[in-house]
């Protein structure tokens, strides 16, 4: 999966520090990076000797290996660089090399974050960033803000030698994915399952088990995975108009494979490899 960058190390311990040397220098527009592309299909990123940025315009992200990366947090047009040129966080997702492609998305929730976070919402001060963990703070009331991070979960629902495939009815993504849903405020995982499941295709399952979990930093998620059986009737309904399509697959009529980059396509090639079963 996309986090899967080992042996290369992500430390994401909070520094209080300012650029030098050979630091990563992170640019974004809100959709799209400060990057280049080799013709081998190589992504780099700018360092501080590349990029003329104030230091005290910069934010301090985390560590890839030894290298520290940074966010010039005031830069939001194209800027002087040359050889980089903007590149959309859509072509990331299977770049090379992986470590770069995982710090760039990463880097670019952090950076949504620190600029939809200029104010305090409480009393409308101007936030402060804390000098000891990833916080801003409001001088004014206290307020504490702290990164976005959204529960969600991806659901493979299984019957017997059979799992069930979905396409969702408006989004730009067209292949076949899982059920899926952000947890809502006083439900535990397994009761958003539960509920997705109930809302989405119009079934009930039992045999709820906790699979794995992925940081999804395209829209500033943490999936958590999860496989349950249905329960009686399997016939699915599209109750809530979020999807076109749910349709039961066997192992070997299912029309995806793992892509190496999503939990969504790690669990249904778990199922179709035959590491799961009801």
């Amino acid at each position: 999966m996309v986090q899967d960058i080992a042996p290369h190390r992500f430390d994401n311990s909070f520094a209080d520090v300012l650029p030098t040397g050979t630091d990563t220098i992170f640019v974004t527009d809100g959709e799209r990076m400060l990057a280049r592309i080799s013709e081998d299909g190589q992504l780099s990123f700018p360092d501080y000797r590349e990029f003329a940025v104030k230091p005290e315009a910069t934010r301090y992200l985390f560590k890839l290996d030894d290298r520290r990366w940074f966010a010039a947090l005031d830069t939001d047009k194209q800027p002087e660089c040359p050889g980089y040129t903007w590149v959309h966080a859509g072509k990331l997702r299977g770049a090379v090399p992986s470590e770069y492609a995982f710090a760039g998305v990463t880097a670019m929730q952090l950076v949504r974050w620190y600029r939809a976070n200029v104010y305090c919402g409480h009393c409308g001060d101007k936030l402060v960033p804390d000098g000891k963990e990833r916080m801003l703070r409001c001088p004014s009331c206290g307020n504490m803000v702290y990164p976005k991070i959204s529960p969600c979960v991806i659901v493979g629902i299984t019957d017997g030698d059979k799992l069930l495939l979905t396409k969702y009815a408006r989004n730009r993504y067209t292949h076949y994915a899982l059920v899926a849903g952000f947890c809502e405020i006083g439900e535990s995982l397994e009761e958003t399952v539960r509920r997705e499941v109930r809302e989405e295709v119009g079934l009930e399952v039992d045999n709820i088990r906790y699979w794995g979990s992925q940081p999804w930093s395209f829209s500033d998620t943490l999936l958590a995975g999860f496989y349950c059986d249905v329960k009686g009737d399997p016939t699915p309904h599209l109750v809530d108009g979020e999807l076109r399509e749910a349709t039961w697959f066997s192992r070997d009529e299912i029309p995806v494979h793992d892509d190496g980059v999503s939990l969504t396509r790690a669990l249904i090639a778990a199922f179709q490899q035959g590491k799961i079963h009801s």
